[in-house]
Order: structure tokens, then sequence, then C-alpha cells
């Protein structure tokens, strides 16, 4: 019999193209995280088609819980989680449907978490002594945000993306170069053996809000030095071109980085989302963080990209803060964080 004080929750991952369901205990615990990824699917058409993404959702779901789940036995779960947004509709749709009929048939309640809390919360797993208030700078495919982690799921927006993601920035950017989706970790190989002098592109900076940031003008730049310099020239100088587009990108984050630690005072910088796994990144934030004298915290590989141990870790607080859902959750793919 487990401790009555243990809390076990199962958490669903389904906002994009991977289907996760993991078995989480007391939120910093992964007793279990099983994801099935779409890659493959998706690279034969360049990107997300969201209604494939649906379809392998519903597919795989079931298979995904009930390998989470193992042997455990359901009546023993204290609480079902869920990606509820941001995301696309209909692949958020399929896990909050699901989680809602089995929160619904056990009788426990249900925690729609969002996608965000869910990346900052997975340092938490793999950081046991995290606790807030700290700095986290998110970036992902679809976000890129700097923001204060006052407490668990209490966040105060500092800056973000004004434009493209960093994470779709990187996509983008390689498919100019002509690699294959997805293009982030394409470009981060190709850039250990480049020169990432050799291409200036610019480092935009906006001047009303010098904490946001702008990967627009850099991909466009990208796009007018391939036109101009030719195949030809692109393919026998891509590990160089990679290198200085990537050197480019990361540049514009640790710079804002930096400037809100020194501003905040800050002692513990977080990093969060697909692009935390950014080897060139992850050298520059601890550069910053030696520099500063300041704690960095950094979840593990399989912790950074989508999945739902994440989701388990943010449902814990939420569940001790009293933040439930009820059977009205809804898949919403624009999603407020802040002031929740």
């Amino acid at each position: 019999m487990h401790n009555t004080k243990d809390k076990y929750i199962l958490a669903i991952e389904t906002s994009c193209d991977e289907t996760s369901a993991s078995l989480v205990k007391n939120g910093r615990e992964v007793l279990s995280l099983v994801t099935n990824t779409q890659i493959e699917v998706h690279a034969q058409y360049g990107g997300v088609v969201p209604e494939v993404a649906s379809r392998m959702h519903i597919e795989n779901i079931t298979k995904i819980v009930d390998d989470a789940l193992g042997d455990f036995d359901k009546n023993q779960l204290d609480a079902i989680a869920v990606t509820s947004g941001p995301g696309l509709v209909g692949a958020l749709l399929v896990g909050v449907s699901f989680a809602k009929a089995m929160a619904y048939t056990l009788n426990i309640p249900i925690v729609g978490v969002h996608h965000i809390d869910g990346h900052v919360s997975a340092n938490y797993i793999t950081h046991k002594s995290l606790e807030p208030p700290f700095l986290s700078l998110v970036v992902s495919g679809g976000h890129t945000i700097l923001m204060m982690a006052h407490d668990y799921g209490k966040y105060e927006l500092i800056g973000q993306t004004r434009d493209d993601a960093a994470g779709e920035a990187f996509d983008k950017g390689a498919r100019l170069l002509g690699l294959p989706y997805p293009g982030g970790k394409m470009i981060d190989d190709l850039a250990q053996s480049g020169n990432p002098r050799f291409v200036q592109f610019t480092r935009s900076k906006i001047k009303d809000a010098p904490l946001d940031f702008s990967f627009s003008g850099v991909k466009t730049q990208l796009r007018h030095y391939v036109e101009k310099a030719g195949e030809t020239f692109v393919k026998d100088n891509i590990n160089d071109i990679a290198a200085s587009y990537q050197a480019a990108i990361v540049d514009m984050l640790t710079l804002n980085l930096h400037k809100t630690i020194k501003q905040y005072n800050m002692q513990k910088v977080a990093l969060a989302g697909g692009v935390a796994a950014n080897s060139a990144l992850k050298i520059a934030v601890s550069k910053i963080a030696q520099e500063e004298n300041v704690e960095l915290y950094i979840p593990e590989l399989e912790l950074c990209t989508d999945n739902a141990a994440m989701i388990g870790a943010a449902a814990y607080y939420m569940l001790k803060q009293n933040k439930k859902s009820d059977m009205h959750l809804n898949a919403m793919p624009q999603m407020e964080l802040y002031d929740r």
C-alpha cells in the first residue's frame, strides 16, 4: 500500500506531434514515461501536418497510456493531468478528451496544464532541489519567452518573441539550407565543425522593448544569402553557414538573458523547451552563469522536448494549490500563462 501522503498523477501530452504519457510521483519522481514521436511521418512533408498529427494521436494514445501505467493500479491514481494548451487544436483535443473520459471513469480530479508551465517544470524532475523564485528562458519550436517564476505556476513575463520562435527560426533556416525536417538538430550537428564568423548575420534588437526577441530578420537574411550565393556554394560551405546562423540566434537569446540576470539580480536560471538541447546555447548560457555566479538548471535531454512527465510535475503543484479543472475543460490552441 502506498503512503497516503504520496500523490500519483497520470499525465498526458498531445500538443503537437508527440503522444506521451507518464506516471509521476509527488511531482518530481518519474515512474514511467512513454513517448511516441511522429517525426518520420511529418519529415515527408517538411513539417508537422496538423490533421495527420491528430489522427496518429488517436491511433496511439490508448496503447501509450496503457504502457505508461504498466501494472500500476489505476485506482491508486490521485489525478489525471493533460496539456490543455497552447498547441494544435486537433492534437490537444485527443489528449483532453481521453483524459476527461479517464478521470470521469475513475472519479478523480482532472488538471489542465499549460504547455509552457510543463516545460519549466521539467527542471523540477532533473533538479530535485530547485524551487522558485528563478528566471526561466523557454525556447522551443513555438515559443521564446523570458519569464520570472515567482512560485510554482506563477509567472511574470519579462520578454518574448515578436515574430518567429527560435526553434521555428532553426527549422525554417534548415529548410532554406536544404536540410531535412526537423532541422534544428541538423544545424546544431553541422555547426560543430563550422566557423560561426563565416557570415555576419545581424542580431536584431527591439528599441521599445529591449528584452523582447525577433528572429524573422535573421531568417530573411539567410534566405537572401542562400539565393545570392547559389546552391553549390551553400553545399560546399554548409557547416560554416549553419554555424553562423546558429551563432546569431544563440547570441540574441543569450544577450537578453544576460541583461535580465543583471537587471533583476537573479541567482538562479532555468532553461526549458526543445531548443534547450542545443549545444551552442548550453555552452553560451553556462558561460554567462559562470561569469555572473548564477546557478544554472537545464533539464535532461528527454525532458527538453515535449513529454508527459513535465506535465505531471506541473500538475502536482497545481493540485497543491487546489487548481483543478472540471469536465468543461477544453483544448485551447492559444492560452495565457501569466497571472493565472
